[in-house]
């Protein structure tokens, strides 16, 4: 039986001039971009109680009233992939990401996603929008992520996100010594050569990272970074732009960076490690439902491994 959820938002100014469907899919980042044209086209989605085509201008200001209608979705099959799973509740569920498992299904990850996971986890979360989630991380970032389990949890944790009242947390281990925390404010956009990567461009969008220093080696430094937008692979595409590559990043980071005379326990350690040191370690919201503010935090085998290896070079 479909569930049917009515959201109420006002266009900002600056949205002025841009079509239905674009300012629909910013506003309702919890959609996706094709079920939000479904929508428009069935009526679903009324501008100052008016049903408006796709591709029409909005000037700002308008009330958009979306009566979300969601069937259960049946285009993903639920797998048997074992999850880190928190803290749950009737609510929500908060589990902890590992390496390699990419968030929802796109092409070439059809299956073995975290969607299929939790739709094999807990089959009522096919009434829900991308089965709940309403964040994401990189394929091979580990880390702390939150699902909701009903309509109006979700509604309200993409509330909370929008408004930046979700608190994330991140550790990055880099290559190079940082003196002090600092702040990195550069536009990201799609890399001008390299479509499937992002770089820092004056075309891009305004993008904005803080981190500090959590601890200090002779040749890395681990950070504890937090954003205050969410572009893709922002923290990976700064810190590149910094010159301070993480750990392990085939993407971003260049040639690894194996510094002389440290143990070969380390360099192989350095060398080998299989995926961008970069792991979601703190997580903090209020309840959807409560109202109780709740945080976790969690540090990966892999990365605690790396650093006690670190830390015993100085010892």
């Amino acid at each position: 039986m479909p569930l049917n959820q009515q959201i109420i938002n006002t266009v900002p100014p600056e949205m002025e001039g841009q079509r239905l469907d674009q300012a629909v899919a910013s506003l309702y980042p919890q959609f996706s971009r094709s079920q939000i044209q479904k929508w428009i086209k069935a009526g679903h989605i009324r501008v100052d109680d008016k049903i408006l085509k796709p591709k029409e201008r909005l000037t700002g200001g308008e009330e958009i009233v979306l009566n979300a209608v969601q069937e259960a979705q049946t285009e993903f099959e639920p797998e048997d992939i074992p999850l880190d799973i928190v803290y749950e509740d009737s609510a929500i569920l908060v589990l902890n990401k590992p390496a390699g498992l990419v968030a929802h299904p796109a092409a070439g990850n059809w299956s073995g996603t975290l969607v299929n996971a939790l739709l094999h986890y807990h089959p009522g979360l096919e009434m829900l929008p991308r089965a709940g989630i309403v964040h994401r991380l990189d394929k091979d970032t580990t880390g702390l992520m939150v699902v909701a389990k009903t309509l109006e949890a979700h509604t309200r944790l993409v509330g909370l996100l929008q408004e930046r009242d979700v608190s994330r947390e991140y550790l990055a281990l880099v290559s190079g010594q940082v003196v002090a925390g600092s702040t990195i404010e550069a536009n990201i956009g799609r890399h001008p050569v390299d479509r499937k990567k992002q770089a820092v461009t004056d075309g891009g969008k305004e993008a904005i990272t803080h981190y500090r220093v959590e601890e200090r080696f002779p040749h890395h430094t681990l950070l504890r970074v937090s954003l205050e937008t969410g572009r893709t692979h922002q923290i990976r595409v700064h810190l590149s732009w910094k010159h301070l590559p993480i750990v392990g990043d085939q993407t971003y980071g260049g040639r690894p960076r194996v510094p002389a005379g440290i143990s070969e326990a380390l360099r192989t350690a350095l060398q080998t490690f299989p995926r961008q040191a970069l792991h979601a370690t703190r997580l903090g919201l209020v309840h959807p439902e409560s109202g109780e503010y709740l945080e976790w935090e969690r540090l990966p085998e892999d990365m605690a491994a790396l650093l006690d290896l670190l830390r015993k070079e100085v010892a």
